[in-house]
């Protein structure tokens, strides 16, 4: 029997808008969703932005009114800002709305512009909003955490500042000792194991402490000042526990790291979809590891770091309301593989239940080679840790350079 023959009847086409959500529909029935997490196997192939695209605008028509990616939370309120209908010049949301360089990546423009076109003339709660939930680092740096302390310590009304705050600006010093790109690599070259470090963990505990007990009346009176200064706070924390991270010497020291940016992002997708909860489910857009359930794994030279997704950490609290469909793609496979068996029942791209999906295959099924870089193919073991699977055949194997 072919790789197709085992998958007969199992997936669904999904070549077109109007057959990914038929598809999807099967899969959200009879289940309440707050958050549908997509995930994409590698970042900068155009195939699967598009499928984003083309989810979201079927997800829009059932109720969602909330996307998430992939960036910088703070960034990436320059492109809700566009969104919803702010004057600006759109190259450069593209260019300071993404970190990462994301903003260069084929369709992400796109999603841009249809959000606009879609948000005009609407009124403001059936807009679609677009946010960030990574935290606010690159790869090989972190910045100074001076504009989150001080937003949170100016939001306070003087009377309610902790008495840490007064010192916050000799702690803080210049930003070069922050971003040294050396930290990255040397421990030795991080400011995070100074008493500085410590002693602003400190103010930023105590400045979220204080803004937490004066939430009855800050809140009441100001609402969305209160949920900007709660998230400066939650930032300033997890920075700080960054830069502290970074001057590890322990071999779990990039572990650490790689943990500590998925503590941040769950807790920014988890304040997310708190915000949005009266309005409807959020789309969230990542790489397959961040999204799904269970431990993500990274090698490097004799050791492995291991550390629960961020997917694993949101569906902790959101239950079965979480839902991850995870993606993969590939213009050609190797006979006998995973990705074999559902190219060879894709047309173009396709939705395979993820329980069909596994109960189809032979259980020691192998996984293909890696087609670009970054690229992480699917194995059976992590149909596992998602709801649903679409693979994509029409990738055409080109990864757009956007670092």
């Amino acid at each position: 029997m072919s790789a197709g023959g085992v998958l007969d009847g199992i997936g669904r086409g999904a070549a077109d808008g109007e057959d990914l959500g038929r598809a999807l529909d099967e899969i959200l029935a009879n289940r309440t969703t707050r958050v549908l997490a997509l995930g994409e196997p590698t970042h900068g192939v155009k195939a699967f932005p598009v499928l984003r695209n083309d989810l979201l605008e079927q997800l829009v028509k059932r109720g969602f009114r909330s996307v998430a990616l992939e960036i910088d939370l703070f960034a990436a309120e320059a492109v809700d800002d566009y969104v919803r209908g702010n004057a600006a010049d759109l190259d450069e949301v593209m260019e300071s709305g993404f970190s990462h360089g994301f903003g260069r990546i084929p369709g992400n423009r796109e999603l841009v512009a249809w959000l606009r076109e879609y948000n005009t003339g609407k009124a403001a709660g059936a807009r679609v909003r677009f946010y960030g939930f990574d935290a606010p680092t690159e790869t090989g740096a972190a910045p100074s955490p001076r504009w989150a302390l001080i937003a949170v310590r100016d939001f306070l009304p003087a009377a309610l500042r902790p008495q840490s705050a007064t010192e916050l600006d000799e702690l803080l010093s210049t930003d070069d000792e922050w971003t040294n790109p050396a930290a990255m690599y040397d421990p030795g070259a991080s400011i995070g194991n100074s008493p500085r470090v410590s002693a602003l963990r400190i103010v930023a505990d105590d400045l979220a402490s204080a803004l937490r007990r004066a939430a009855p009346s800050l809140s009441s009176g100001d609402p969305a000042g209160y949920a900007r200064a709660e998230t400066h706070a939650r930032a300033a924390k997890g920075v700080l526990r960054y830069h502290a991270a970074m001057a590890r010497t322990a071999p779990d020291r990039v572990g650490m790291l790689m943990s500590l940016r998925t503590e941040m992002m769950a807790d920014n997708l988890l304040a997310i979809t708190a915000k949005e909860q009266h309005r409807g489910p959020t789309l969230v857009f990542a790489h397959n590891a961040h999204l799904r359930r269970g431990q993500s794994t990274l090698s490097f030279g004799e050791h492995e770091a291991t550390w629960a997704s961020a997917g694993s950490l949101v569906a902790l609290s959101l239950g079965d309301s979480y839902i991850f469909v995870a993606t993969d793609g590939s213009p050609s496979s190797a006979v006998g593989t995973l990705q074999d068996a559902m190219a060879s029942a894709t047309d173009r791209r396709a939705l395979f239940p993820a329980a069909g999906l596994r109960a189809a295959l032979p259980a020691d099924i192998s996984t293909d080679e890696p087609v670009v870089r970054g690229h992480i193919p699917l194995t059976a073991a992590d149909l596992d840790a998602a709801d649903a699977v679409v693979f994509i055949t029409d990738t055409d194997g080109k990864q757009h350079q956007f670092w």
